[in-house]
């Protein structure tokens, strides 16, 4: 039997963290909220970040607890559907008829320049690569991954992050979106089966500090400054010859990651990449392209990359 524990009330307790031995898991409502501002840009969250991807060992460790007490999650039944978060400001419960009083204030979200839905493509991208971004997050992180259904293609509430309510057409699932948003579904199953064909991505361990080690852009060791809105990681196994990079630019502008040498001199491979356009995200064993000879990795704003080094 598997208890899981949304740990938190209406009366204000909160006791993620809290709950004892492996047994229960929680909801881990720090790594939804840390994600979310992480990819909005805000300032000053790349430990927070980290400690995310690595399983919350700052939440879990000191009780004895592994990274399967944590379910990773960044949506839920409660608060915005993953396409609302990119699309509204502004929570739109007024149909609920409880005067926009109920829900959540802060979402943690950002609309790109529109308030709600736009057919304009330059917020649309951005909304687009933001939804790959943090779904591949979530399935890159150690912990156990909690996906919202609807949001790999797109759901919509139209901005009501409270509609236990409404059983009508802001609740119900439209299944035409996943024909017409098909790509981001291709783009989510193959995150999950690379988290699959990768355990160290899910294994049951905090990661120890020969696993993981943490850059800047121009492959300096990690300064966790509070202006820093990008990050990289190398997380390797000698022993199983293993090694993936992964590098994550939350900021507004461009940024040059430049990963270590690959082990056993190979090469790095392109393996995810959400700044380009399906097909071009997320490639299969065997279709990664190389990294170019400058070892280089030019991210544009809100992206990110992973790298691996597969033997030839």
């Amino acid at each position: 039997m598997k208890l899981i524990a949304e740990a938190w009330d209406v009366g204000g307790a909160y006791q993620v963290g809290s709950f004892p031995g492996l047994r229960w898991s929680e909801w881990n409502a720090a790594f939804r909220d840390d994600v979310l501002r992480f990819w909005r840009g805000d300032a000053g969250m790349t430990g927070a970040f980290a400690s995310r991807l690595g399983g919350s060992a700052d939440l879990y460790q000191r009780g004895g607890e592994r990274p399967i007490n944590s379910i990773n999650y960044v949506t839920c039944h409660d608060g915005f559907t993953l396409n609302d978060l990119v699309s509204y400001r502004v929570k739109n419960n007024w149909a609920n008829g409880e005067g926009g009083r109920d829900g959540w204030d802060e979402n943690h979200s950002e609309n790109y320049g529109v308030e709600g839905s736009t057919t304009w493509q330059p917020i649309e991208s951005v909304r687009l690569r933001q939804i790959k971004n943090m779904l591949a997050t979530l399935l890159l992180s150690r912990g156990v991954p909690m996906v919202l259904g609807g949001d790999e293609f797109r759901r919509t509430q139209g901005g009501n992050n409270n509609a236990y309510c409404q059983d009508n057409e802001t609740s119900w699932y439209d299944w035409r979106l996943a024909e017409t948003n098909a790509d981001l579904v291709r783009f989510a199953r193959e995150v999950i089966a690379f988290r699959r064909r990768h355990p160290a991505l899910r294994a049951d361990t905090f990661y120890a500090v020969q696993e993981v080690s943490w850059y800047g852009q121009r492959g300096e060791p990690a300064r966790w400054r509070t202006e820093d809105r990008s990050l990289a990681c190398l997380v390797e196994s000698p022993s199983d010859d293993f090694a993936l990079f992964m590098a994550y630019n939350a900021a507004p502008q461009e940024a040059v990651f430049h990963p270590p040498a690959a082990p056993r001199e190979r090469a790095w491979r392109i393996a995810i990449n959400t700044a380009p356009a399906s097909p071009q995200d997320v490639f299969p064993p065997g279709a990664e392209p190389i990294v170019g000879q400058s070892n280089a990795i030019c991210l544009p704003a809100q992206a990110l990359v992973v790298l691996t080094a597969p033997q030839e």
